[in-house]
């Protein structure tokens, strides 16, 4: 079968589960339970799967790596002035695009979100809205495949918002409590900021080349019309780095993710690790050629990642609610992949996407684990001791905590050290800051989740009395996708194993052609060869402070728990500032929302214009209509009938109102005309 030919087949898969669970999913709850939907929906994401898969083997045989298919015309030719004066037309196709980078994509995206499905199936077997709750998963998935399969920045928007759509219903799907329906509120309304400026990015971009097709922009941008530092290249760019701080939760647009654990726990994995976070990453990634011809933008998606992912990390150091570390963690590791492409080692960014897809997805089916065995308990503080209750959730948890720290030769040992090593390499002046920003976050990484681990499943239990009773190991259904994330997360970095340690990269080799072969760009973060000795040495090194940064959570949290506490007493106003997240939600509150320039005052006035203005101006012409029509009435039954009474008529005239001759029929106001004409003559015969 030719996978690459139906390849526009693989979104709409999950598609169809979607069609059939909120249009039909109530009656087939009802006729079949919910086996059948249990096995319907997870099913179609594993064909979009199969498809994904048997389309990359496919690629991989094609001297080119790039297939393009246009399924049809969506938006045809409309006339559009572009920036130099001349006259274009404004043309997108539903059209697909299969190259190495949208390959890797679709590949993580169905796999992790396959098990995904199957893990809620056991999750949420107990949950009112069983057949809802797939149907919007299914839609989330359709539009991620979407966006990451769209030939043209056009079609990526219509997935890009669909994910953000599917975010508001998934995070928001307990909609009886408030915190929930605030919380997917929150999700799109942030989210609305960082899609206007890439909204405005697609229209410069077209307004600047001509054309918003992938293939074409990168053309038209090689061609040498173009300069480094173009000041057009680079408003695209940053307007399309606005849309990435939303969507992939960086400074200042973060604040949605962490809120975004009042969602199921499977949604915030497939969040968090497959789908919408990854989604900024990678439009800069596919954005490459422009990005690489802007080098002030590079800066800033650099500086923007470095500052998020330590800064997001700090916030994880005191967090006790097991997800919330978890959601922290994830801003944190975004911010490490757009340091990546900002120091232009794209390939490096997408592989540490990958691998992080498949370690974080482990630590939230983790973490939904525990709370599943602890009846819904999510606080650390009342955890503890849980490794031999739980030993299968332990192992695999274990995993996980190891590759997010980069012990080798996990998945995250690779990825994250290619990062480092990038940012250390990189030729611009001043950029080693980058490298020790983010080598001190993976310190912080290993204390703050070996914390996680340590008041999780070690010391003493703080378990409440009335649910120790009750702990148990998860389900099988629960239990394999776990199992199957934590072989990934041992050797998904592999297909990165460095030259410097004996392997070939790859990974790297599989997305050469998509990130190589800039003729007219300047390579804003070209690197010097590696030298064996200095990458060895940035190993030990990150090897060290992790090792470190796990021994400091030991000492303080099972060997010697009493001495958290009194760092926490001695640390009080730091530990109070980190806790409350340095009151960047209060801040917005106070400026955005409940400000007098924005927000909720701004909101009321404007409803009160529209009250007033826009919706009297519309009323009053009607009711202007109305009254004339009264009058009108009032004129033909009481002054001409009055006046005929008076001449001494004994016939009473009906009356006639103005309104009631208004019919819109031509034939009837050829009459009306005719008969005025006639009534008119015999007036001047038979005077």
């Amino acid at each position: 079968m030719d996978f690459l030919e139906y390849s526009w087949l693989i979104p709409l898969f999950p598609l169809l589960g979607t069609v059939l669970m909120l249009f039909f999913g109530r009656a087939l709850e009802r006729a079949h339970g919910r086996g059948l939907i249990s096995v319907l929906c997870p099913g179609l994401v594993g064909v979009s799967f199969v498809f994904s898969l048997g389309a990359a083997l496919q690629l991989a045989q094609q001297p080119a790596r790039l297939f393009e298919k246009t399924v049809f015309t969506w938006v045809p030719g409309l006339p559009f002035h572009l920036a130099n004066g001349q006259l274009a037309r404004f043309e997108a196709a539903w059209g697909i695009l299969v190259d190495p980078l949208s390959a890797v994509m679709i590949l993580v995206v169905s796999f992790v979100g396959f098990l995904i499905h199957v893990y809620s199936v056991g999750y949420m077997a107990h949950e009112g809205g069983y057949y809802r709750y797939f149907g919007y998963l299914n839609l989330f998935m359709f539009n991620m495949l979407t966006l990451v399969l769209a030939n043209n920045y056009l079609l990526m928007f219509v997935g890009w918002e669909g994910v953000g759509l599917c975010s508001y219903l998934l995070i928001g799907f307990w909609f009886q409590r408030k915190s929930a329906s605030d919380a997917g509120k929150k999700a799109f309304v942030v989210n609305r900021v960082g899609d206007a400026g890439f909204l405005l990015g697609i229209l410069l971009t077209f307004a600047t080349f001509g054309t918003v097709a992938f293939t074409r922009v990168n053309e038209a941008a090689r061609s040498g019309l173009f300069h480094s530092g173009d000041a057009a290249l680079t408003a695209i760019t940053l307007l399309f780095f606005i849309g990435a701080t939303g969507k992939s939760a960086q400074i200042p647009l973060y604040v949605w993710l962490p809120d975004a654990m009042e969602g199921p726990t499977p949604v915030s994995a497939l969040i968090h690790a497959a789908t919408m976070v990854t989604a900024g990453v990678y439009m800069v990634a596919r954005s490459n050629v422009l990005f690489s011809m802007a080098p002030a933008s590079m800066k800033v998606v650099a500086i923007i990642g470095a500052l998020t992912a330590i800064f997001a990390a700090s916030i994880g150091l005191v967090h006790n609610d097991i997800k919330r570390v978890l959601a922290y963690s994830t801003v944190s590791q975004l911010g490490y992949m757009f340091l990546a492409c900002g120091v232009g080692a794209f390939g490096a960014g997408i592989f540490h996407l990958s691998t992080h897809a498949y370690f974080k997805a482990l630590l939230f089916l983790g973490a939904g684990s525990v709370i599943h065995a602890l009846g819904g308990e999510q606080d650390l503080r009342k955890m503890g001791a849980l490794r031999h209750k739980i030993p299968w959730t332990y192992r695999f948890f274990l995993i996980a905590a190891l590759a997010i720290i980069g012990a080798p030769p996990l998945a995250g040992f690779f990825s994250k050290d290619e990062i480092l090593w990038q940012a250390w390499s990189n030729p611009e002046h001043g950029w080693w800051l980058l490298w020790l920003v983010a080598f001190l976050t993976a310190g912080m990484t290993a204390f703050y989740m070996w914390r996680l681990v340590f008041l999780t499943f070690f010391g003493k239990s703080r378990v409440d009395h009335e649910v120790e009773h009750h702990i148990h190991e998860s389900p099988k259904v629960m239990l394999v996708p776990l199992g199957v994330l934590a072989a990934l997360s041992v050797v998904g970095g592999w297909l990165g194993w460095p030259k410097s340690l004996g392997g070939s990269n790859r990974f790297e080799q599989w997305l050469a052609p998509v990130f190589d072969g800039h003729p007219h760009a300047v390579q804003a973060a070209a690197v010097e060869p590696h030298f064996e000795a200095a990458e060895y040495t940035l190993m030990v090194l990150a090897i060290a402070l992790a090792a470190a940064g796990v021994y400091l959570a030991y000492h303080l949290y099972v060997r010697r728990p009493e001495k958290s506490d009194q760092l926490q007493a001695q640390l009080q106003p730091v530990h109070t500032l980190l806790l409350n997240k340095y009151y960047v939600d209060e801040l917005y509150s106070a400026v955005f929302v409940e400000g007098p320039v924005m927000g909720k005052q701004l909101g009321s006035a404007l409803s009160q214009f529209d009250a007033r203005i826009v919706d009297g101006g519309v009323n009053g012409a009607g009711w202007l209509t109305r009254m004339t029509s009264r009058l009108s009435i009032f004129w033909d039954t009481w002054a001409v009938d009055g006046a005929v009474r008076l001449l001494g008529f004994t016939t009473k005239v009906a009356s006639f109102p103005v309104r009631m001759i208004q019919t819109g029929f031509v034939q009837s106001y050829a009459l009306l005309i005719v008969l005025g004409v006639l009534s008119f003559l015999g007036y001047y015969l038979f005077r």
